[in-house]
């Protein structure tokens, strides 16, 4: 019989960064009770194997963790290293996030971890598309937190997860780089696909299509995911045609089509790959019939009446990044402020009823699309929503969003960041601080990668801070990571 180590991943609520706890080992008996108490129907918590370490497997549960089951004897699960230059850290993350007109960050989007999935495309003068999954289990908030926490354990991270029930979004790395969620085609690889690949994996089972009785109307999150990949000149258009409704349907993955013709594409369609999901999900609704609203284009609303600045029409509602600071409806910040005051100091301030404040309300649009027009703008360029240019003629100069200092020492990672045949610079400065302190292990380094070298060496240093027994297993955790003060790998 099989013993399994066992372990708990939970995502920081703040950070939305993942740790590992380790439980110890059980027994063979021990696993074939947890799994038929996952198959209940009456259970909460849903068992989804390891696609690439045979025997272990994972639960899904519903306060939004994830149990992880792994044989003592299984070999290391294999682990697809991002480039080196796709993390980004809160100085970058603006910069990343400021191209409105073709965003690498959704409008609200929840962030998972570092942001640190693929790397950049491969083929990037080949069309846009966007890749449609389902990760095969129960929808709902809980299960859109533990079903990240999957993704991450197993190294198979789309850019975007969305829930259709709640309608949460979340990105676990920018759209314009690639995700990790797509086998290859031989030597071609598919998650490098286009200009970009944007991969959503929905919450839902491909056998009861996620589209049935989902209304894009209600889902503002859903029309802003949609928006971004029109924003990416993705089409509206199926180029591999009709999608499987059962695993045995046929099913085209013509490589053609898939390398030279932009769209939207379901996993059964694409080269390489094996899987049938999303299943047949309406085309109709996903991505549904091109909208503008407020300048932007989206889906399942009716859109508004773009503005003409002269008021009688509705404003433009859309926001833009400059320096990290948004502007626009629904843009917060004393940056919102100074904009107003200078409008008034120029007299563009008509639309004001009690004075420029801190939120950006319509009478702003009006008031900077007047000013605009001031400026000799016309149309989109006077829609009352700033632009670099106009708005360093209002103010002088462009305000920039305070970048938070790097920290001298670098964060915990999280413990399931030391996995088996990881690869950073961190694990690097960390077995040098680890050699400085006496504690090594090594025979020869320390090298970028996760070996049992790094958690012997890790473990002399646990012992050596007084920890005993299980606290001692050679993982690190955030005390004992803290004391050893690695530096900085920024």
């Amino acid at each position: 019989m099989t013993d399994f180590h066992v372990a708990v991943d939970h995502l920081d609520p703040d950070t939305l960064t993942a740790s590992s706890t380790y439980l110890g080992t059980v027994d063979q008996d021990h696993v074939d009770e947890v799994k038929a108490i996952a198959a209940l129907e009456t259970t909460e918590r849903w068992v989804k194997d390891h696609p690439r370490q045979p025997g272990a497997f994972m639960v899904l549960r519903d306060d939004g963790d994830l149990d992880v089951y792994v044989p003592t004897n299984a070999p290391a699960a294999p682990v697809r290293t991002p480039d080196a230059t796709t993390a980004l850290t809160a100085a970058t993350f603006a910069a990343a996030a400021s191209a409105p007109a073709a965003p690498a960050y959704i409008d609200g989007v929840v962030r998972f971890g570092d942001q640190s999935i693929g790397g950049a495309m491969d083929t990037p003068n080949n069309p846009p598309r966007m890749t449609w999954h389902t990760t095969e289990s129960p929808t709902g908030k809980s299960y859109f937190y533990s079903v990240a926490a999957y993704l991450i354990r197993v190294g198979a991270e789309p850019q975007v997860i969305y829930d259709p029930d709640s309608d949460l979004l979340g990105q676990f790395g920018p759209l314009t780089r690639s995700g990790r969620a797509l086998r290859n085609d031989g030597s071609r690889r598919t998650n490098r696909e286009g200009k970009v690949n944007i991969q959503v994996e929905v919450l839902g089972r491909a056998k009861n299509p996620w589209t049935n009785g989902f209304d894009p109307a209600k889902k503002p999150n859903y029309r802003k995911l949609i928006a971004a990949g029109r924003a990416h000149g993705i089409p509206d258009a199926w180029p591999a045609g009709k999608l499987a409704a059962t695993p045995s349907s046929p099913t085209k993955r013509d490589r053609t089509t898939w390398q030279t013709k932009g769209g939207h594409y379901g996993h059964s369609q694409v080269p390489g790959n094996d899987h049938w999901d999303p299943g047949a999900i309406d085309t109709t609704i996903v991505p549904g019939k091109t909208q503008t609203v407020g300048g932007s284009t989206g889906g399942g609303t009716a859109p508004s009446k773009p503005s003409t600045g002269t008021g009688t029409t509705t404003p433009a509602r859309y926001k833009v990044t400059i320096n990290g600071l948004a502007y626009g409806y629904g843009a917060v910040g004393d940056h919102v402020t100074r904009v107003g005051k200078a409008l008034v100091a120029k007299g563009f301030g008509k639309h004001y009823t009690s004075g420029p404040g801190p939120t950006w309300s319509d009478a702003d649009t009006r008031n900077y699309a007047a000013f605009q027009r001031s400026l000799g703008h016309t149309g989109k360029a006077a829609d009352g929503i700033p632009g670099e240019s106009s708005l360093k003629k209002l103010l002088g100069s462009l305000p920039t969003k305070a970048r938070p200092a790097a920290p001298v020492f670098e964060p915990f990672p999280g413990a399931a960041f030391f996995s088996p045949g990881r690869r950073s610079p961190i694990i690097t400065a960390m077995g040098r601080r680890l050699v400085a302190e006496g504690c090594s292990a090594y025979a020869q380094g320390p090298s970028d990668t996760w070996t049992n070298a790094d958690r012997e060496s890790y473990e002399r240093w646990q012992r050596k801070q007084g920890f005993t027994g299980a606290a001692a297993d050679g993982i690190p955790g955030k005390t004992s990571w803290d004391a050893l003060r690695v530096p900085n790998q920024l």
